[in-house]
């Protein structure tokens, strides 16, 4: 077991890409905290875990909810050692469209909830003196533009940037900060995904989805479990000598 006996918070952590690294994690021997603004979704699949699983109440828009998240994980753990930072949302519009409420709302979770998570945890992992390992889900959309998708695409590409910066400016403290790009993922946004797109293309329900998943050169959609191996062989120190990449998950949608 990889990580076994590491503390790792992850954020949207409850359901997901978030829900299946920390399955993985779990399986690893990690004391995984499943931190997410969905509460009780995130106490039932700590409860489900049980062992040294715990959940917390995080709001990543907010400093005083990262605050607090950090504090009461260090109380009830001892500490953080590994951070996975996959809080984020989506939307979409034709750029003649796009609102200031749904610019600020995507870049305030996607981009500063990340980085101010990132800023709270890494200060903790430095007064702990034992590095760390921290990984930001990024997304493919980050790699290029999207006619439809531009500030999801903008806030990911951000995130890669924050990734490379960060990166960078903690490894003196053995703390390694690295990425994660998926593709197209087969979760319960991605229903809300497809609608968007029926709207603005015109397609029929389902159609999008089917079109995006056939284009992906494995030959499918990713699913939550295809990213947790990577986040897990990141968590670990098979990966010590890794900084401040983001690796493509996505079936060989991108290569770069």
């Amino acid at each position: 077991m990889r990580l076994s006996g590491k503390v790792a918070v992850v954020t949207g952590g409850a359901r997901g890409i978030g829900r299946a690294i920390v399955e993985r994690f779990a399986r690893e021997g990690a004391r995984v905290v499943v931190a997410d603004i969905l509460a009780e979704d995130a106490q039932s699949l700590a409860d489900t875990l049980g062992g040294d699983a715990m959940a917390v109440a995080l709001d990543v828009t907010r400093r005083d909810s990262i605050d607090a998240m950090v504090r009461d994980v260090v109380a009830r753990r001892g500490g953080i050692d590994i951070l996975v930072n996959n809080a984020a949302i989506f939307d979409m519009a034709p750029i003649v469209e796009v609102t200031e409420e749904s610019w600020d709302r995507q870049f305030a979770i996607n981009t500063k909830g990340l980085f101010f998570t990132l800023q709270a945890v890494a200060k903790q992992m430095i007064a702990q003196g034992r590095g760390g390992k921290i990984i930001n889900m990024a997304s493919q959309a980050g790699r290029r533009g999207e006619a439809l998708v531009s500030v999801y695409c903008a806030s990911k590409a951000a995130v890669i940037s924050i990734t490379q910066s960060a990166g960078l400016g903690l490894i003196k403290h053995r703390i390694n900060v690295n990425g994660i790009a998926p593709g197209v993922v087969d979760t319960p946004m991605w229903d809300a995904v497809d609608a968007l797109f029926a709207r603005y293309e015109n397609r029929p329900l389902g159609e999008k989805k089917r079109l995006v998943g056939e284009a992906v050169p494995f030959g499918r959609m990713g699913v939550p479990e295809d990213h947790a191996g990577a986040a897990a062989f990141l968590a670990s120190a098979d990966a010590d000598y890794v900084v401040a990449q983001t690796l493509n998950v996505d079936g060989g949608n991108w290569m770069s």
